[in-house]
């Protein structure tokens, strides 16, 4: 499973910040690795370097195989609390939609047949 951390301007950390989204991302997402290829992470402050309440923002969208891809978007001030709210909110959204495309028996459904 491959992750991208993409940060705007205004989000302060460069390479260090990378590195603890990738690991955290890859931790909570580790049951998933065999269903998802690519993970992206997108970091933001609304406010535009302003303080305010809820300004940082993650959106993370991931990419199941054959699948459309999965996204989850939370809003925070500080940028550790949003990743952490955005995995939590992908993870069950993933898991969802994993359960969707099998059956109670197991088997692929006819939804995920091209």
């Amino acid at each position: 499973m491959q992750i991208q951390v993409h940060t705007n301007d205004h989000i302060q950390g460069g390479e260090s910040l990378a590195r603890w989204v990738q690991e955290e991302a890859a931790t909570k997402l580790a049951r998933f690795r065999d269903h998802v290829t690519r993970v992206e992470v997108f970091l933001s402050d609304v406010d535009a370097g302003k303080s305010g309440v809820a300004d940082k923002r993650c959106v993370i969208e991931a990419r199941p195989n054959g699948r459309q891809p999965v996204a989850a978007t939370a809003e925070a001030a500080k940028v550790a609390d949003c990743v952490a709210g955005a995995l939590d909110k992908l993870v069950r959204s993933l898991g969802d939609d994993i359960a969707r495309a099998k059956d109670r028996q197991g088997r692929e459904t006819i939804r995920t047949a091209e």
